[in-house]
């Protein structure tokens, strides 16, 4: 070190200079190489920690798995408290003529209480929800499946017919504790104060609520479950913020008192002022005008009903009532659901002129009020219709559209705008209606037995438009039984082409789902989800933090 030093010394001041510049160049560049390496070699990943608040509209009910209820809220929060039958599940083999699914479940299940979870809990779970004293929302969706504890981590299910899209059921199926539900009679679940305290088995844990002195229940706590058979979740501190209409919501986004917002329609988009990333999710669900053609004669007319979908631009609803947020729909397969042909449909049907076409080659006339009529039989028929819709913002805003679309081509429709419940207790239930604005759930499976099929005409079936057709109904049935591929997705191609050709409706969009979040959050699912609470399907990989790690 001392003979540097004299060295140094014995340098002159350009020299010394020249040296230390030198000097700082080799740090500098070492250091920017090795900087350049580490980035090379690294990616950033999710890490553990920070605190996120969503804000959800309305107020939790009963969070159990037997119960299930219609309530969108409940449904959140069960998939983050509540694993599935499949991520609890470290095998299943099906067997027996397709009839018969062996369920093994992982080792060392626990509950978020600590207790075992064991195939007697998937039983009673099942067992539950096919008594008829639990009033259970998926008790019609378990008929006639009976299952059999085999032991402790192996449970059976046996079907009656072979059911193709059985694995999406076990896929979306939550199981409750035995050991807290089991010692209540089945007609009294809705009383258990655990409906609002849950222990579950998901990758979070209930900690604590908060509920004002009127009873809205205005916050839940949630921890990471130790117990949680999966990958831990990153965030630590998760909590859910409740609020009574999307307006409140919107001002607690805009104040940052909570972090996430979804379910948001353009309006309340347009009121978002501080920044933030925006997901757009595709959903297997769709909205259309259903035509009831047992209640009116001109609607028995194929040209009339092809008029009626050839005279909506749907491009345009999109473009006006979304923000072009939406999808395209022409038929009961929503695209990104495994049987969708889009070669059986026609990228653009907008066309007045071939909808005018239609009505004046059947014989429909403009008479001196504009609207089209035709004497049959010495009575004048007119093609005016009732249109119900929900009084739901974007449904009453897509009928006034459609309303104007149809009067251009000499249709008058009259709009019945009523409180979404009633339109579900008294208009549905006794198809009292000609035509509906309504929209139909897919479940990510092409199975849409339920909403053609002629045995659900009637309440409590879904076939809004009372479809019936002999051929489509065999057809339908097949596609439930059918395992082979090949021959599903040729079935599949035969009920959308028929669908197309019978024109039971006028099919119009698929809202995508918005999430609104801060710039810095990641692991949202943001291809597909099935209905808006499986955005939580992976809240797991949700992360606010990250850091490099080796590649």
């Amino acid at each position: 070190m001392k003979n540097l030093l004299r060295l140094y010394a014995a340098l002159t001041k350009t020299e010394r200079y020249v040296l230390l510049v030198a000097g700082l160049c080799f740090t500098l560049s070492g250091f920017f190489l090795s900087l350049g390496a580490f980035y090379k070699y690294t990616v950033l990943a999710p890490a553990s920690g920070g605190v996120y608040t969503e804000g959800i509209v309305g107020q939790p009910t009963a969070i159990n798995p037997i119960l299930s209820p219609a309530n969108e809220v409940d449904r959140a929060l069960l998939e983050i408290l509540f694993a599935d039958l499949l991520e609890l599940s470290e095998a299943y083999k099906i067997g027996e003529g397709n009839k018969v699914w062996t369920i093994t479940l992982k080792e060392n299940l626990k509950w978020s209480d600590g207790k075992p979870l064991t195939s007697d809990d998937v039983v009673f779970t099942i067992e539950a929800i096919q008594n008829p004293d639990s009033r259970s929302t998926l008790q019609s969706a378990w008929q006639g499946v009976t299952a059999q504890r085999l032991s402790e981590r192996e449970v059976r299910f046996v079907l009656k017919t072979p059911y193709a899209y059985f694995l999406e059921s076990l896929k979306t199926l939550k199981i409750a504790p035995k050991h807290i539900f089991g010692g209540i009679p089945t007609s009294n679940l809705r009383l258990s104060n655990y409906n609002l305290e849950p222990i579950g088995s998901g990758p979070y844990k209930f900690e604590s609520f908060e509920k004002k002195r009127d009873g809205f229940i205005s916050s839940y706590h949630f921890r990471p479950n130790q117990y949680f058979s999966g990958a831990a979740p990153y965030i630590r501190e998760f909590y859910i913020r409740f609020f009574p209409d999307i307006n409140d919501a919107v001002i607690a986004f805009n104040k940052r008192s909570v972090d996430g917002l979804g379910g948001l329609d353009p309006v309340s988009l347009e009121n978002l002022i501080i920044r933030y990333e925006l997901s757009a999710i595709n959903l297997p669900r769709y909205y259309a005008v259903f035509f009831n053609q047992s209640v009116s004669v001109p609607l028995k007319e194929k040209p009339v009903r092809e008029a009626l979908e050839l005279s909506v631009n749907k491009n345009f609803l999109i473009e006006k009532i979304f923000g072009g947020r939406a999808i395209v729909i022409n038929g009961p397969i929503v695209p990104g659901v495994t049987g969708y042909h889009p070669e059986i449909y026609d990228e653009n049907t907008f066309s007045p002129e071939k909808a005018s076409k239609l009505l004046e080659d059947a014989g429909w006339k403009l008479n001196e009020r504009g609207i089209r009529e035709k004497k049959t039989n010495k009575e004048t028929a007119r093609l005016e219709f009732d249109l119900v819709v929900p009084e739901i913002r974007f449904l009453i805003e897509t009928a006034n559209q459609i309303k104007e679309s149809w009067a251009a081509i000499g249709v008058s429709a009259t709009l019945i705008v009523m409180n979404p419940t009633d339109v579900a207790n008294d208009v549905i239930r006794n198809r009292n209606y000609q035509m509906i604005l309504f929209g139909n759930i897919l479940n990510n499976t092409p199975d849409v037995l339920s909403f053609w099929h002629s045995a659900e005409r009637f309440y409590p079936g879904l076939n809004l438009s009372l479809y019936d057709n002999k051929t489509i109904d065999t057809v339908l049935e097949s596609i439930r039984r059918e395992f082979d591929q090949e021959k599903r997705d040729k079935a599949l191609a035969q009920l959308q082409s028929q669908i197309k050709n019978d024109v039971p409706a006028v099919f119009l969009f698929s809202p995508k789902y918005l999430y609104a979040a801060p710039k810095n959050f990641g692991g949202l699912n943001e291809q597909f989800i099935t209905t808006p609470a499986n955005r939580f399907d992976k809240v797991n990989e949700w992360y606010l933090k990250t850091s490099r790690v080796f590649r």
